[in-house]
């Protein structure tokens, strides 16, 4: 199996790997929400600018993840499109002002609306590779670790650690079944029609979802074998202490939303407005 294509933790030697789990979660928590909640384009261009500098820093390549990202950006197109169509005058509402780019009726396209859909989308282009750094060198064992020591129950902790190693397995049980069908003659790949590649999604997704039920099955078996979450508190084969350089990306995080709190006094509102 190709590695490039499956969605999990990477092994690095960057920066941003060698960051306690809980710092990159606190970072991660904390900006996405700054993001989600301000409109100020020159916020969110930073951010975003921020966001593929740490991709890069990391070294993550644009073949592990790919399949997830085009994934989104048709997701986020359909969303956009969406919100055109069903309210094309909502950004002159927000802006209070109307600069007609197209005229056609209702679709009648303005500058103030293609304003608020750039926001938009730019919130996606944010949020997206914060999220995947953190799955891409956050050890799970690590993340675990670091959620008990700032006192998140261990068997949330353990819950969260067991999710985030079943995220490969599963794309990797995926892969194989599409591999398997095809050498039955079934073609999933781009020559196949949409509509067969689809028909072929579904029946890989039924045993896909059989497997993993079974494996919980296994796990929580084990689990209760060894007599898992009987005590009150467990020790951690792998745990990390906070060094200087994650107190100053968490600082970073607090300052960002400060920023961001800041912006709503000047902009009065969560709303930067050039066309005033």
């Amino acid at each position: 199996m190709n590695d490039s294509k499956i969605l999990g933790y990477q092994p690095g030697n960057s920066f941003i790997h060698a960051l306690n789990a809980t710092t990159k979660m606190i970072f991660l928590i904390l900006v996405s929400v700054a993001c989600m909640v301000t409109y100020d384009t020159r916020f969110l261009i930073a951010i975003c600018i921020l966001s593929l500098i740490l991709l890069k820093i990391a070294g993550i390549r644009w073949k592990q993840v790919s399949f997830i990202v085009k994934f989104i950006i048709v997701f986020a197109i359909i969303n956009i499109l969406a919100v055109f169509i069903f309210q094309p005058t909502y950004g002159e509402s927000l802006y209070h002002s109307r600069t007609v780019l197209i005229n056609a009726g209702y679709f009648t396209l303005t500058a103030q609306e293609l304003f608020y859909l750039l926001n938009v989308s730019l919130k996606y282009i944010c949020s997206i590779p914060l999220v995947l750094l953190f799955l891409l060198t956050t050890n799970p064992s690590q993340f675990a670790a670091s959620l008990n020591k700032i006192g998140v129950s261990y068997k949330v902790s353990y819950a969260v650690s067991l999710a985030l190693r079943y995220i490969p397995n599963i794309q990797e049980s995926y892969w194989s079944i599409s591999a398997a069908q095809q050498a039955r003659g079934n073609e999933l790949s781009k020559k196949a029609s949409l509509g067969k590649r689809i028909h072929g999604t579904l029946n890989i997704v039924t045993p896909l979802i059989f497997s993993s039920l079974d494996r919980i099955d296994t796990i929580s078996t084990a689990m209760q074998l060894r007599r898992f979450g009987s005590k009150k508190k467990r020790t951690w084969y792998v745990a990390e202490k906070f060094s200087l350089a994650d107190y100053l990306v968490t600082s970073l995080a607090f300052i960002l939303v400060l920023v961001v709190i800041l912006l709503f006094k000047v902009n009065s509102g969560r709303f930067y407005n050039p066309f005033v």
